[in-house]
């Protein structure tokens, strides 16, 4: 129980951490690289000390990682037509403090897990029309 307790307060301690770089941070691709540090210390820690909540936040955040990162490549590449806004990571941050809350205080991450994936989709094709057509909302 001691070693859980160990491992839960690190990850909570990182994803506060990650939050703060990203807020701090004005570059998008920069804030993309502190984002990857989430997904890591989700992975290091259901390694440790396994519940299906760090599984879940592990593929959350992994996923919306990969998303924005090949949102800025194809934006690199000069494809323009969805553009990474502040709002964007704005949200994210927000679910990143939301979610080491939920963790700190054992209550449900669904909801911090839902607003970082939604910024993140919103940035895919798909989401983006969604958002343009107001039914998804960053």
């Amino acid at each position: 129980m001691a070693q859980e307790s160990f491992f839960k307060k690190e990850l909570v301690k990182e994803l506060r951490l990650v939050e703060l770089l990203m807020k701090k941070d004005k570059d998008f691709e920069k804030k993309i690289y502190h984002f990857s540090a989430a997904y890591g210390i989700t992975n290091r820690t259901l390694r440790y000390a396994f519940t299906p909540d760090y599984l879940l936040a592990d593929l959350v955040l992994n996923s919306a990682y990969q998303g924005l990162v090949q949102r800025i490549g194809m934006q690199k590449s000069g494809d323009l037509t969805v553009q990474i806004e502040s709002a964007h990571f704005e949200s994210i941050e927000k679910g990143l403090k939301d979610l080491a809350d939920a963790f700190e205080n054992d209550v449900s991450i669904l909801e911090p897990l839902e607003i970082i994936f939604t910024a993140a989709y919103s940035l895919s094709g798909p989401g983006n029309y969604l958002r343009e057509k107001g039914l998804l909302k960053i």
